[in-house]
């Protein structure tokens, strides 16, 4: 009976308007044939703001950094806003470490996902030390599921504290997406996704029994779904260059979450009611496309809506700090919701459940 707690969300120092990003772009590209499209079409997103872990004049932003350094750079800001969410999260539930010589936070298991910046070993074992978890902790490191990360991430904790009662699991979620933002990219695709991704980093627990406080609780695995849409790998994808990180999309992206939305339905079933959504804010277009399916109104899917707008886009991050927006103006106790993501090439990951309250 698994239980999904509050997450707790780190947001960067540097705060980037939609506006400084235009005047960015126009800057460096005054001779682009459809510039005077470009600042209209990332108007259209409804971002007015998103964080950055290093400001926008930044080698490894708007610069010319090679990719070494900007792995770098992102792999370490990544780093250190995971373990600020994480140390949130263990403290707000009384499972950080004591003070003691050899005591340890009374985690089971750790899930991590994190695609923007490289390392090996990765963000898992980078944070055992930190945050005092166990040398014996169980581990999954999610390395590629971008978007979707923060979803998949709660589905296999589900998996893990249904199989193993009484047990706790530290969920992390942090992506560096300013290392995407590349002035070799000249697409209008690239130009939107340069105003459409911020950075941040999240942490919650999921657990067998309520930790006490509000919680969305997931009656087990039976109420996952993962689907891969099919001949969907280039729909969104990223590269590495010489010259830094890419991501790329293609035209028929623009549909992918319309055409897995009928799988999601069946799943839902024709009898189970969906009463608000934590929708992943990839854009306007998905969460309004999703939530009409489901056939919920803008008041249901405020909290996407509002991440996307003051956060934009923010990963795999992004289902976990709308599940946290929820927890500051919730629904009623046994409400039944669904948090959804999608990520590339076309994923979809999804839980069903209801609310708790304590």
């Amino acid at each position: 009976m698994p239980y999904i707690s509050r997450p707790f969300t780190t947001l960067p120092a540097h705060k980037v308007t939609t506006t400084e990003i235009i005047d960015d772009i126009v800057s460096r590209h005054p001779d682009h044939p459809r510039l005077r499209v470009i600042p209209r079409a990332i108007n259209n997103l409804g971002i007015e703001s998103r964080h950055f872990t290093q400001p926008l004049t930044a080698p490894t932003v708007s610069g010319s950094a090679a990719i070494e350094e900007r792995s770098n750079t992102a792999f370490a800001d990544a780093l250190d806003m995971a373990t600020r969410s994480a140390k949130r999260a263990l403290t707000a539930y009384g499972l950080a470490p004591g003070p003691a010589p050899g005591s340890y936070a009374d985690i089971d298991a750790i899930i991590t996902t994190h695609s923007t910046g490289w390392s090996v070993p990765n963000l898992d074992i980078h944070l055992i030390g930190p945050l005092g978890l166990r040398p014996t902790i169980s581990r999954i490191a999610l390395t590629t599921m971008a978007c979707a990360g923060g979803t998949q991430a709660l589905i296999r904790a589900v998996d893990y504290v249904t199989a193993r009662p009484g047990s706790k699991v530290l969920v992390v979620a942090a992506e560096v997406i300013s290392s995407v933002y590349n002035h070799a990219d000249t697409s209008i695709e690239a130009m939107i996704y340069k105003a459409l991704f911020g950075d941040s980093a999240a942490a919650c627990i999921v657990s067998s029994e309520p930790l006490g406080g509000p919680a969305f609780h997931v009656a087990g695995p039976d109420d996952t779904l993962e689907y891969v849409l099919p001949d969907s790998l280039s729909r969104y994808n990223g590269r590495i260059g010489s010259d830094g990180f890419h991501f790329d999309s293609t035209k028929e992206a623009l549909s992918a979450a319309d055409e897995a939305l009928p799988t999601v339905l069946d799943w839902i079933g024709p009898h189970r009611a969906v009463d608000w959504a934590a929708i992943h804010p990839g854009s306007p277009r998905i969460i309004t496309d999703t939530a009409r399916a489901f056939g919920l109104d803008d008041h249901d899917t405020r909290h996407s809506t509002a991440t996307l707008a003051h956060e934009g886009n923010l990963g795999g991050v992004s289902t976990l700090r709308v599940l946290e927006r929820t927890h500051t103006d919730p629904p009623e106790t046994g409400t039944p919701g669904i948090v959804i993501a999608y990520g590339p090439g076309f994923t979809t990951a999804a839980l069903r459940g209801t609310w708790h309250a304590a």
